[in-house]
């Protein structure tokens, strides 16, 4: 069992991120480097509406009473987004649009107002694949740190989509009771995923369901810190 920080504790991050980039707004783009190789890198936050994410990995990083030993986290990957209330960035982007995979298509993209509504809110992918700094500074960021799997936490499509089938992505379906599957469903070009099948990284989306924070803390928390402290069974 993993030694947590005290309750009282948990209000604050225990130690200080740096800086990898800057956010179109020019917000620093922060991740917390682990204290010794980097074996797994977790973002959160790339779409602006999906802020459970950031929640989330904040609340399992915050119990932590030193730095993971093989873990960076970036809380917040698109922090304009985030502030904003935006799945997009402040150009309109949709930064899981916008990397330089092959698939990548200069026509917009759409997305859905909520899992019930038609996808047909309109954003654009950018003005060239690998427009955004954010995306720039992510892909830069991981060639600097060469992790051997990265998990992007998304919401709410509740599933471990893992195209690789990987030990890692079994265990976390195990461990949180969520589908594995191998794709979302639909077309994501210019995605994350796309990119990393294409360079040779190894990329899990851990997507939560529909979900209070209240649920987060409870259901998702204890396996994110799992994942942190390298305990996930």
């Amino acid at each position: 069992m993993t030694a947590l920080r005290p309750r009282s504790q948990w209000g604050t991050l225990p130690w200080a991120p740096t800086t990898y980039g800057r956010s179109v707004l020019g917000i620093p783009l922060e991740v917390w480097r682990p204290a010794a190789r980097c074996e797994l890198l977790v973002f959160a936050g790339i779409h602006g509406e999906e802020p459970e994410t950031t929640y989330g990995l904040s609340r399992a990083l915050r119990l932590l009473p030193e730095p993971p030993p093989h873990v960076a986290v970036v809380l917040g990957a698109n922090p304009d987004g985030l502030i904003r209330g935006t799945r997009a960035n402040a150009r309109g982007v949709d930064l899981n649009r916008n990397f330089p995979a092959s698939n990548w298509r200069p026509t917009p993209v759409t997305s859905r107002s909520t899992l019930e509504d038609p996808s047909d809110v309109v954003l654009s992918p950018g003005a060239h694949a690998g427009s955004e700094p954010e995306t720039q500074a992510l892909i830069a960021l991981i060639a600097e740190l060469r992790p051997d799997a990265v998990i992007a936490l998304h919401a709410p499509l509740d599933c471990i989509d893992d195209a690789n089938s990987s030990a890692l992505g079994e265990r976390l379906a195990r461990r949180t009771g969520m589908p594995l599957v191998r794709d979302v469903g639909y077309p994501t070009p210019g995605s994350f995923g796309s990119w990393g099948a294409e360079h040779g990284v190894s990329v899990i989306t851990y997507e939560f369901p529909v979900i209070a924070n209240e649920d987060v803390m409870r259901q998702h928390v204890p396996v994110l810190v799992e994942l942190l402290t390298g305990t996930l069974p």
